[in-house]
């Protein structure tokens, strides 16, 4: 396949678009397509994914408005290449992604990770919001150990409260949704972009 680019190819931002949004097969957006006129089979709109998510992912980016320090964190189980994994998950107050991670173990070490990626990219927060779960609080736990061993005056709050927790949890039900129609992601560490476009950044 020749090299493409968004300008050669004016309909691929628009099935790219609406392949992340609204999370339909190749073959339903192939007929979709095909109704507006446009002839492109499901292998041509899988390429155009792979290759322009990106692109609309680093726009996304760039226009999501800026996040809050109050956060609230959650885990679910996602099928990946046909087996069940846990994908971890942040929003913040307002149900504004985050991040997430796609971890094979739900254990101390993976909350711990993931909170260190999450801050990396955010911030520290001022405080979370999280479940019962007891590996989730040993891992933002060991985030606040080494802020005292760093010489912070500060710590991040751990709240343990499901019912405020309620909107990353109903957030969980919008992600399965949308990827239950697209048979489940095909990669265990899918682009970036996949899950954060499906957060309605653009």
């Amino acid at each position: 396949m020749p090299k493409t680019s968004f300008r050669k190819n004016s309909d691929s931002p628009h099935a790219v678009f609406f392949y992340v949004r609204y999370g339909v097969s190749y073959r339903y957006l192939e007929e979709i397509m095909e109704e507006r006129g446009v002839e492109v089979d499901h292998a041509t709109l899988n390429r155009w994914v792979i290759r322009y998510s990106p692109a609309i992912a680093v726009k996304a980016k760039s226009q999501k408005r800026e996040t809050n320090k109050s956060w609230r964190m959650d885990e679910t189980y996602i099928k990946v290449k046909g087996q069940w994994t846990y994908l971890y998950r942040a929003v913040d107050s307002h149900g504004d992604t985050l991040d997430f991670m796609l971890p094979e173990h739900h254990d101390e070490e993976a909350a711990t990770a993931f909170f260190k990626q999450t801050i990396n990219n955010n911030g520290f927060p001022d405080k979370v919001v999280m479940d019962k779960s007891g590996a989730n609080y040993a891992g933002l736990a060991n985030i606040n150990l080494l802020l005292i061993l760093a010489g912070f005056a500060t710590m991040i709050d751990i709240l343990q409260v499901k019912c405020l927790n309620n909107i990353i949890e109903q957030d969980h039900r919008f992600i399965k949704k949308i990827t239950k129609p697209m048979m489940a992601l095909k990669r265990f560490t899918p682009p970036k972009q996949q899950l954060m476009e499906l957060k309605r950044h653009i």
